[in-house]
């Protein structure tokens, strides 16, 4: 079977968990700085920009404060049909408090470029000008 004919599932694999992984969170500081450096390995320094932004903003340091728990779901990702790859990431995350649970819909979009695969990247994608 020819390895490219599964690369747009693969693609899709790839966005899907790197949003799992930096938009999921909970109120622990340690939990938050794994998953985030999970993330990443899969993305460019535009989602580095991003986890900077939140940092500087204290968004981190009030979800702590709070005990807010951040959920990721993914409800799904369009990839596009030219080089470079497009991706087009749509799904909602939901706020939980202890008194209630916010929902927010989220879209992101980014391009995708092949590099080596690893065991910190198995895709070979790198996820590259993130844009939320």
């Amino acid at each position: 079977q020819d390895a490219r004919a599964n690369r747009p599932v693969e693609a899709r694999s790839h966005v899907t968990r790197f949003h799992e992984l930096f938009f999921t969170l909970d109120p622990d500081q340690k939990a938050i700085d794994l998953n985030v450096n999970k993330a990443l390995y899969l993305a460019d320094n535009s989602a580095k920009k991003q986890y900077e932004n939140f940092k500087e903003k204290g968004f981190y340091n009030d979800l702590i404060a709070a005990n807010i728990s951040l959920e990721m779901t993914v409800d799904s990702v369009i990839i596009g049909n030219t080089r470079p790859l497009t991706a087009r990431c749509y799904g909602h995350q939901r706020f939980i408090r202890a008194t209630s649970i916010n929902t927010r819909n989220f879209i992101a979009d980014c391009t995708l470029r092949d590099v080596t695969r690893s065991e910190n990247n198995p895709h070979g994608f790198l996820m590259e000008n993130l844009r939320v």
